[in-house]
């Protein structure tokens, strides 16, 4: 690296970026997971994806799209309602490269089934990538992905639609969606009043013939410059949910109006808006009645991705940590080999190796569960804890890769500083840690018989590893008591971590050992670094974190 000079003094002992790399071949832990889970055979497409996804061109996008936010065009210059929101060219882009991989759609086959075979897992992997470099413009990728679960229960909607959306074009034009190369859509759930409770919406569903006349808000309405959205209204028969495009079938725009995008902490380079409808056009999607049931199947998917993006924010938080630590000299030193600073990167190693193992894990679920009941009650019981436990643990991680690059990591010119930032919307959006509590429960008190042979194999799955038949006991116990909600955070942290213990133990025995008995068994700190791992085994875990 060329060292810079001044007048006053010369810079080295700085990192070199950490670019131009592959972002699949230098994840040994994710590897084994997508070959433990069935992806094997995708390695070197995976690895083709990695090494463009780790550009120093990307990264470069990344950056220019969080610098610069998108912008409310609400009026023309003659004073006409338009609603539209401006991008810079890097997030189109962005947005054209993960459409062109099939993030938004290649879990679907082209009239809107399930994939099957891998594809989840597959998925999953590039979608963990594109997350180390920037997470804001997944998600309109993410709700387009899973809109099509909702869809599947309006057969004729879906039909429409699908054939757009199965292309791997991006098409950023502000034109009606059935005359556009490709499409995204989003969703509308949460009002003012109610939040989390969308039985509290007062949005109202008029009939229209056969469509419909909606007319009220939406207090966070993600990406609105989607093609279409699936917005939760009261209709005569109860909360319905209905297909909500921009235009109208006769071309003109569509009554969704704006009133401002929200000023978030992170996740800059995506629009959030606050939204009001007047008599907006809609078509149903399922019964009257039936929007959360309708809507949950997407809900589910989208929970899959917070936790996906999570682990693959922790990894790039991890590696570029790693990457400085090797190259920073400190009291004659590299940081790397200084006690304390090994502690903290291998302690955090293990616990991003445990966090894609189960994510994948998750994922091998999705795909196995159309045709597997114990694969469905599996993913059920678990969505909601990974989501939890992966996506609440996110921020901590994070937070500790900006220390350990010191100054350098607090600063914007830096990625983990944006990383910090984004980090927390995955714990809250799709259902916060509470919700995600609750949602655990609700599977134990409906699926006893299900959820328990999914214990049972996490008994077989673990044994041997420390900490694991306590485990079990505790959540057993726990589940039983009839106050158990008052407990139920800490028994699906619990439960998350046996699984991923168990996912772990698959793909690498010797980390699902030490991750057990820091985690399940040991007296683990609530700092990472306190983790109490042998010199063999730190030196062993970031090695295989970044070779």
């Amino acid at each position: 690296m060329t060292q810079a000079s001044f007048g006053t003094h010369e810079a080295f002992n700085q990192s070199p970026p950490f670019e131009d790399i592959d972002l699949f071949a230098l994840d040994r832990p994710l590897a084994e997971a997508v070959a433990a889970n069935g992806g094997k055979a995708a390695a070197v497409e995976l690895s083709g994806f990695g090494r463009h996804w780790g550009s120093a061109a990307m990264a470069a996008r990344g950056r220019l799209a969080n610098e610069n936010p998108p912008k409310l065009r609400m009026f023309d210059a003659r004073g006409n309602r338009r609603d539209e929101v401006e991008f810079h060219p890097a997030y189109h882009e962005l947005m054209a490269h993960s459409a062109r991989a099939g993030l938004h759609n290649s879990t679907w086959t082209v009239d809107g089934k399930p994939a099957g075979g891998v594809a989840e897992v597959v998925r999953a992997a590039k979608f963990y990538m594109a997350a180390q470099v920037e997470t804001g413009h997944l998600c309109p990728i993410t709700m387009t992905r899973a809109s099509v679960a909702a869809l599947a229960a309006q057969p004729d909607v879906l039909a429409k639609a699908m054939p757009v959306i199965a292309t791997r074009a991006y098409d950023p034009s502000f034109a009606p969606w059935w005359s556009k190369h490709g499409m995204t859509l989003g969703m509308g759930m949460t009002e003012k009043q109610g939040g989390t409770d969308v039985r509290a919406n007062q949005t109202r569903a008029a009939r229209n013939g056969d469509t419909y006349r909606i007319t009220g808000h939406k207090w966070f309405m993600s990406a609105p410059m989607c093609d279409a959205f699936l917005v939760l209204a009261q209709a005569d028969g109860g909360l319905t949910c209905f297909f909500m495009p921009r235009f109208r079938p006769d071309g003109s725009v569509n009554a969704i109006h704006f009133q401002r995008l929200k000023d978030k902490l992170g996740n800059r380079s995506n629009a959030s808006a606050e939204v009001e409808f007047t008599e907006s056009y809609a078509e149903r999607v399922g019964e009257e009645g039936k929007g959360i049931r309708t809507i949950i199947q997407m809900v589910q998917l989208t929970r899959q991705d917070c936790a996906i993006a999570s682990a693959g924010l922790m990894r790039s938080g991890l590696a570029h940590a790693l990457h400085h630590a090797r190259h920073r000299s400190v009291f004659q030193k590299h940081l790397v080999d200084q006690p304390l600073m090994q502690a903290v990167l291998s302690d955090m190693a293990l616990h991003v190796e445990a966090s894609v193992a189960l994510v994948m894990r998750l994922c091998r679920a999705f795909d196995e569960a159309p045709a597997d009941a114990k694969a469905a009650a599996w993913m059920r019981l678990l969505t909601p804890a990974v989501k939890y436990w992966v996506c609440k643990s996110a921020p901590g991680l994070l937070y500790e890769a900006m220390e350990c690059l010191g100054g350098n990591g607090y600063v914007e010119e830096g990625v983990l500083a944006r990383h910090y930032r984004e980090a927390p919307v995955n714990a809250i959006w799709e259902g916060s840690g509470n919700v995600m509590c609750l949602d655990v429960l609700r599977v134990l008190a409906r699926e006893p018989e299900a959820a328990a042979t999914v214990l049972e194999d996490f008994v077989a799955d673990t044994k041997g590893l420390p900490g694991a038949a306590e485990a079990v006991t505790f959540l057993a116990n726990t589940f039983r008591r009839p106050d158990g909600e008052r407990a139920a955070r800490q028994a699906v942290e619990t439960l998350a971590q046996l699984a991923a213990a168990a996912a772990l133990n698959r793909t690498a025995p010797e980390q699902a050992a030490l991750f057990a008995a820091t985690r399940l068994r040991g007296n683990h700190g609530r700092m990472f670094g306190t983790a109490q791992l042998s010199l063999d085994d730190s030196r062993r875990l970031l090695e295989r974190a970044l070779p």
